[in-house]
């Protein structure tokens, strides 16, 4: 059952995006259907069901993901947009196998380069980012200003940004909201196959992400990486 202090970040998050919402502005979601970006979506259907829904089709995912993604899609009757730049095929046939290789390239290839293409056709952008996720995102803002590579500056808002493991598994669950069955064999979070391991530290939920490669951000959510 929510907590009057759940209750409160529930009520703040729906305000945030009635108000931001409010009218004909040109909003998006990216969503790689991990517990907290059912939450949001749950949150931004509640006042536009037609919010478009990206979701960064690196040809890389868990098969789970993708049975997942598209039982959602069906279910919620999501406006999917799928953003790749090119198959599998076409990029390991130019590249090699690069997340083996070099998993910065490959990120920026398969993540970063595809959405920051997609998001110039916005100007407001929803994630499910959360300050507990890692150390990176600790001091991570609702609402901030990001830039873009053609130097336009979309408005980025994490509506869930305070919010704990059990504020987004409960409310999921008063909601009725399915999650992926990953999280059943302790995946804490789930990028591509290749990257993805149980997590390392329990106390960095992103602890299993490029394990041995240096990294836990693909660089999506880093203004420097536009430059």
């Amino acid at each position: 059952m929510a907590t009057p202090e759940l209750t409160a970040k529930i009520e703040t998050a729906r305000a945030t995006v009635a108000r931001l919402l409010d009218g004909l502005v040109s909003a998006c979601f990216t969503n790689s259907f991990q517990a907290e970006d059912m939450v949001v979506l749950h949150l931004l259907r509640e006042h536009r069901p037609d919010i478009p829904v990206l979701f960064l089709e690196t040809g890389y995912h868990f098969a789970e993901v993708y049975q997942y993604r598209d039982e959602m899609t069906k279910r919620y009757g999501l406006n999917l947009i799928n953003l790749a730049k090119e198959s599998v095929g076409e990029h390991e046939k130019k590249h090699g196998v690069l997340f083996r290789t070099q998993p910065n390239e490959c990120c920026r290839l398969r993540k970063v380069v595809p959405l920051f293409e997609g998001l110039e056709n916005y100007d407001i952008w929803f994630t499910g980012l959360r300050r507990v996720q890692s150390p990176t995102r600790a001091n991570l803002q609702v609402e901030d200003r990001f830039p873009l590579p053609s130097g336009k500056n979309i408005l980025k808002v994490s509506i869930l940004a305070d919010w704990s493991d059990k504020d987004v598994w409960t409310f999921a669950k008063e909601h009725g909201i399915p999650l992926l069955s990953l999280y059943d064999r302790g995946y804490t979070s789930i990028g591509c196959e290749p990257c993805t391991a149980l997590p390392a530290d329990p106390n960095n939920l992103r602890s299993g992400r490029w394990a041995g490669a240096g990294k836990i951000e693909c660089g999506i959510h880093i203004a420097e990486a536009n430059h």
